[in-house]
């Protein structure tokens, strides 16, 4: 794909892999990616890979999603088999931490102790964070809506709101957090009007902008098939049904337009917070 008036116009799939929380590997992924204004990283996370089935489920996607490769694992086993795998089917692959930790290692005179997420405190703010992140990967795009009543944030939205994403950082950030896609013609899930626990917020967007994430979407998979997924009129008609709901519902209400997806998260804590008070 050609790059043209610097305009953005090259898609790339980027794995991050880790047996933690993969932190270290997103904002070494950000800082990277910067550098390259006429490029769009397709972020795919993989966290907390810490068994041998996990792993293997991670290279399946890798193997449907082939692009580049950065990982932190730890263990011997797994990262050999993460290594073999990439070089058998040419995918760039890279250990984040080798060159400095070999450096430390020359320079202090003793060995690493190859422990996984060794940087961290093992304390309860660390263990709350695990949880929810297991939790907002286990309630991720409307999987087990059951369990989001011990949510503290559950957020709505149609395709391409950044759900996913947001959930990751707030879970990141502690909260236990879940997901439901607004899906044209499905009704959504009865227990939403049964949860009482969790904050739930929808996500809107500029139908525009959705259009534009869509299209990026559709030519990083290799897609280029004209489809109603993404026909302005119809994601005008998504977006103006979104709206209409969460209003009836009385949800929080919050534009992801042009935010990031800290900026977003920021806003869904003030809220959150500011309900809570409220509550209380």
């Amino acid at each position: 794909m050609s790059l043209k008036n610097n305009s953005i116009s090259l898609y790339f799939h980027i794995h991050l892999v880790s047996d933690s929380t993969g932190e270290t590997l997103v904002a070494l992924m950000k800082a990277s990616a910067a550098q390259f204004r006429n490029a769009t990283a397709l972020e795919h996370l993989h966290t907390l890979v810490r068994s041998e089935e996990n792993l293997k489920a991670t290279m399946d996607e890798i193997e449907s999603k082939p692009g580049v490769v950065l990982y932190t694992i730890m263990n011997p086993d797994r990262r050999k088999m993460l290594e073999k795998f990439c070089t058998k089917n040419k995918i760039p692959a890279i250990s984040v931490l080798d060159q400095s930790i070999s450096m430390l290692a020359r320079y202090l005179g003793t060995r690493m102790i190859s422990e996984v997420a060794a940087q961290r405190n093992l304390d309860a703010e660390y263990y709350n964070r695990i949880e929810a992140l297991d939790f907002a990967m286990t309630h991720d795009d409307g999987q087990n809506v059951v369990g989001l009543n011990k949510a503290d944030i559950v957020l709505l939205g149609i395709s391409r709101t950044s759900k996913t994403p947001t959930c990751i950082y707030l879970a990141n950030r502690g909260y236990l957090t879940g997901n439901i896609p607004l899906v044209p013609g499905s009704p959504l899930p009865r227990i939403l009007d049964e949860l009482t626990s969790p904050f739930i917020v929808g996500l809107i967007a500029s139908p525009d902008r959705i259009v534009q994430i869509r299209e990026q979407r559709l030519v990083g998979l290799n897609q280029n098939e004209q489809t109603d997924y993404i026909d302005v009129d119809r994601v005008r008609e998504e977006m103006r049904l979104a709206k209409r709901m969460f209003i009836k519902k009385n949800y929080k209400v919050i534009d992801v337009t042009r935010k990031s997806i800290e900026e977003t998260s920021a806003q869904i804590i003030k809220a959150y917070q500011a309900h809570q008070k409220i509550e209380l």
